[in-house]
């Protein structure tokens, strides 16, 4: 039989009243996260995402996410702690005022925590929880600092999935936004901040 006589049988299979049930392997690997997860890798898959990795301790966060958003507008969820922002002037978005989408484009920064970052892809994860606000406020603002600990860090996507509620709105952000046209030419900033900075705090 024929690549293409294959092709076609399977298409007739598929589009019988009663197609035969397809088998979906799932033989990837479920073992739960035993010990700390890759902070090495994370940071590495990360930055090969061309997001810039910051490795910090808690003492000195404030500081540094105040020097990586400068003099600009900074908004940040309604209940991101005061320990994140320090002495920055921050607008909050939240329940009680929701910036418009026009108020967040003007905003020159966001800054965020993160539900959970993955090491093996690099991928940080938001679930709208505490800290990480609703899915506009990191998707309008051109530069995202977002602000990982480093025992939200696991080594796999499927440990991520075991530790997130898949019921509820879920954002995973590889590197800044970009896409590429049929040419090839990357163009970054269409569908998501162009900039993003990961922030990774160390245990204490």
């Amino acid at each position: 039989m024929s690549a293409k006589d294959d092709i076609l049988t399977r298409l007739r299979t598929a589009l019988q009243d009663d197609p035969p049930p397809v088998t979906v392997p799932r033989d990837y690997e479920h073992a739960p996260l035993d010990g700390a997860a890759d902070l090495d890798m994370f940071a590495e898959r990360v930055a090969e995402y061309r997001a810039t990795v910051h490795r910090v301790q808690e003492a000195g966060l404030a500081d540094l996410v105040r020097d990586l958003v400068g003099n600009g507008s900074v908004v940040v969820p309604h209940d991101l702690p005061d320990t994140v922002t320090g002495s920055l002037d921050v607008r909050r978005d939240g329940p009680g005022e929701r910036l418009t989408v026009a108020e967040l484009d003007a905003t020159a920064a966001v800054v965020t925590a993160a539900r959970l970052g993955i090491a093996l892809t690099g991928t940080i994860v938001l679930d709208a929880g505490p800290g990480q606000g609703r899915r506009a406020l990191t998707l309008v603002p051109d530069h995202h600092v977002c602000v990982v600990r480093a025992e939200q860090v696991v080594d796999t996507v499927p440990q991520a999935f075991a530790a997130l509620d898949t019921g509820g709105p879920l954002t995973f952000i590889s590197g800044p936004s970009a896409t590429s046209d049929i040419e090839l030419n990357r163009v970054e900033g269409v569908h998501g901040p162009r900039r993003l900075d990961v922030v990774l705090v160390a245990t204490q």
